[in-house]
């Protein structure tokens, strides 16, 4: 039976994470332990996500998800992607600006980009790319586990000489095997005529669910899926994004700005933001760390007003606003919630509650920040907490601006020494001083809540029926419609253009035979 409160749904994939754990300790680590790196075995062991992952991948066959688990840790091994720095990749790579992450599709995803037209077939250098490649997974996964990736192949101006079917189907790989349910979609864009067979064979080293996620897109179509300023203008986009290295692309963290006009802050007088002028290790824990990076910061000076509190249970709680169910550890705080900030279009809706709890025996510095400083106001933002003790942070939208999926919040923490003062001037010293390797990151991702409509008896199922929704509804089909109707004329000029060609080499192969055909006679006339 299962335990009160808890869904039996919930328990049933508790048991079976717990037994995919046994199985893969009795079968595969007892006699082959030297197969993995140990540090993968001890997080499979702790990280319910990671496992539940490979068995929603393999549709809970328990056999298929263990030896789907066998062989992404042998090849992370392989990789030794545990210690796999920036360093360990050679510098021409990251120059060419053949790969990277930068912007996101409308859903919230991150965008990672292939510039096709930039790659070309070398056995020689084709361990260093994979490396390559899994070094930006890597990174990601470590910065936001669990979100996906929409993958953009931008195929302008490529042809015969970049395509390399084995680095292809080894990138298909890291989706399908090494990183489950990391895949949004994948986004040919203009793919030439002349690579359909390519294509065509790619098809079948996917499963049924990654072939629903490739969408093959043109200029007109490729707005669909991805907002003009995430797309570069080549694209139709708006996005100026010019690709140099170094340092690692990143979106920036730019100066705050609060209700009273800019602060003045320790970032006014510093370059740059610690976390952008080292570059970044993937050595660092899991547990500790939680990205996605943005354009914009926001962190105001202002504390919670005495009047927002509302005091009760033992501590203060701020009135109207959700408090939050779950809890990322970190190792210097507990940050409640977890991963994401819920907004909706109601005004109970539009605040939400971070909690921090100091889980050390010190003091700690924490400053809170936003890609998007003109829609989000955040009390306090640059403070610390006692050792033990709790501290609210309220966000809230301000100026009637709407929550994005691409919005994101940064936390930052560092522990202080004991002797260290609190204040506004000590606290803007202490963050210019403390080391990187000493700043706890987490991130939290903005989830934003659907309208829920009203249930109509007559002409419901009408689009029109939902008023703006409704209408923004048939606007989206229209235009899939319009992308659809696009890609069939395309499709119908490339074979009437062979029908051309056809009539063409039959028309000479008739004139051919014919005059072949008038000399044979003539000469037996």
């Amino acid at each position: 039976m299962a335990e009160v409160g808890q869904p039996e749904s919930e328990q049933n994939t508790e048991t079976q994470i717990e037994e995919t754990r046994q199985r893969f300790k009795n079968e595969y680590v007892q006699d082959s332990s030297d197969k993995y790196d140990s540090r993968d075995v001890d997080r499979l062991m702790k990280d319910d996500n990671m496992v539940e992952g490979y068995l929603t991948w393999r549709q809970n066959v328990m056999e298929d998800a263990l030896k789907m688990i066998d062989e992404s840790l042998q090849w992370r091994k392989e990789l030794s992607l545990n210690d796999l720095t920036e360093s360990c990749i050679p510098k021409w790579m990251f120059e060419t600006g053949a790969v990277f992450l930068h912007g996101y599709d409308k859903e919230g995803n991150k965008l990672f980009w292939f510039k096709v037209k930039l790659h070309t077939k070398d056995a020689k250098t084709v361990q260093d790319k994979k490396k390559y490649v899994a070094f930006w997974l890597e990174r990601y996964a470590k910065r936001e586990p669990g979100m996906p990736l929409t993958v953009v192949f931008d195929m302008t101006e490529s042809g015969i000489s970049n395509i390399d079917m084995e680095f292809v189907k080894y990138i298909i790989n890291c989706f399908k095997v090494y990183y489950p349910k990391f895949l949004s979609k994948m986004i040919m864009y203009e793919m030439p005529w002349i690579m359909n067979a390519a294509w065509k064979i790619v098809k079948t080293w996917l499963g049924p669910d990654a072939i629903s996620k490739l969408k093959f897109v043109s200029k007109s179509e490729i707005q669909t899926y991805v907002g003009a300023e995430h797309l570069p203008p080549h694209m139709g986009g708006t996005d100026t994004f010019k690709y140099t290295y170094p340092p690692l692309p990143d979106d920036d963290f730019q100066s705050p700005v609060s209700e009273n006009g800019p602060i003045l802050s320790e970032d006014e007088s510093e370059c740059k933001d610690p976390e952008v002028d080292c570059r970044e290790s993937l050595e660092s824990s899991y547990s500790s760390e939680l990205v996605t990076k943005p354009k914009k910061v926001n962190f105001s000076e202002d504390s919670l007003k005495l009047d927002d509190l509302d005091k009760g249970d033992g501590c203060a709680r701020v009135k109207g606003v959700r408090k939050p169910l779950t809890t990322f550890k970190g190792t210097l705080l507990h940050i409640s919630p977890a991963e994401e900030l819920s907004f909706g279009s109601k005004e109970s809706e539009k605040k939400c509650l971070i909690i921090l709890s100091n889980v050390t025996k010190n003091q700690v510095a924490f400053k809170v920040r936003t890609t998007a400083p003109e829609k989000y106001r955040v009390k306090p933002s640059n403070s610390s907490c006692e050792p033990g003790a709790s501290m609210d942070i309220v966000v809230s939208l301000h100026g009637g601006f709407q929550a994005s999926p691409t919005d994101r919040f940064l936390v930052m923490a560092a522990e202080m020494e004991q002797s260290a003062g609190a204040g506004s001037p000590e606290l803007a010293q202490f963050w210019k001083e403390v080391p990187k390797a000493k700043i706890m990151e987490h991130r939290l991702r903005c989830h934003v809540l659907e309208s829920v409509k009203p249930i109509l008896s007559l002409g419901s199922e009408s689009p029109l029926a939902s008023g703006p929704n409704g209408h923004q509804d048939l606007q989206t089909t229209l235009v899939r419609v319009m992308a659809i109707n696009s890609r069939l004329e395309q499709k119908l000029d490339s074979c009437l253009w062979f029908q051309r060609l056809l009539m063409m080499l039959v028309s000479v192969l008739m004139a051919f035979s014919l005059s072949t055909f008038y000399l044979i006679w003539s000469s037996y006339s």
